[in-house]
């Protein structure tokens, strides 16, 4: 599927919002937005209410948009949600996963074990994680945890930028492991214990 020019300016944005690039209370300006994309402000609008809908911006009266505020509280209810969210995906999932499925789940693997800097880290980690549950094909559940991954990686660049070093994500292998065997349980068990780990 062809990005669109909406997809393009969402996607560059949001990664710049993640990254901490765009900080919390930063006014995204149409004109100048639509200016450096070279696009007018119909596709820029689109982008921006879509960075309102996965909660990377919001508009404020008088104000504009602008991009939201992290709020450090709101960690231990992002680790609840994927523990439940993503071990109900898995449990769906496991049943349908192709053989396909499971080899980009270990290139997925190999690539985040392989990154050099954390943006690379996180967008193979949040590959790994899509892989592995998308299989379960409920689509309203995958848009949530997708939110919830967004939510995640703003905070981890906030707090775990500059400590960031590559390492080999044993859990990653061992949920591929247990999925090989098709061992569900124990699949979800190492998911359950992976995502604990992140507080």
């Amino acid at each position: 599927m062809t990005a669109t020019i909406v997809d393009t300016i969402y996607q560059a944005l949001s990664q710049r919002i993640i990254q901490g690039d765009l900080p919390a209370g930063e006014k995204l300006r149409q004109d100048h937005i639509a200016r450096e994309f070279s696009a007018s402000h119909v596709p820029v609008r689109e982008a921006l209410l879509r960075l309102e809908a996965h909660g990377l911006a919001k508009s404020q009266p008088r104000r504009g948009m602008r991009v939201t505020a992290l709020n450090p509280t709101e960690v231990r209810e992002i680790i609840e949600m994927r523990v439940a969210l993503e071990i109900l995906a898995l449990q769906n999932a496991a049943f349908n996963m192709t053989s396909q499925d499971l080899r980009d789940a270990e290139a997925a693997r190999v690539a985040c074990d392989e990154a050099t800097d954390m943006v690379t880290w996180e967008n193979c980690n949040r590959r790994f994680h899509r892989v592995i549950l998308a299989p379960c094909a409920m689509p309203r559940l995958l848009a949530t945890i997708d939110d919830l991954h967004i939510a995640s990686a703003r905070h981890l660049f906030a707090h775990w930028q500059h400590q960031w070093t590559q390492r080999i994500d044993t859990d990653h292998a061992a949920i591929l492991q247990a999925l090989l065997r098709q061992d569900a349980p124990a699949a979800c068990e190492i998911l359950r214990r992976h995502l604990r780990r992140v507080r």
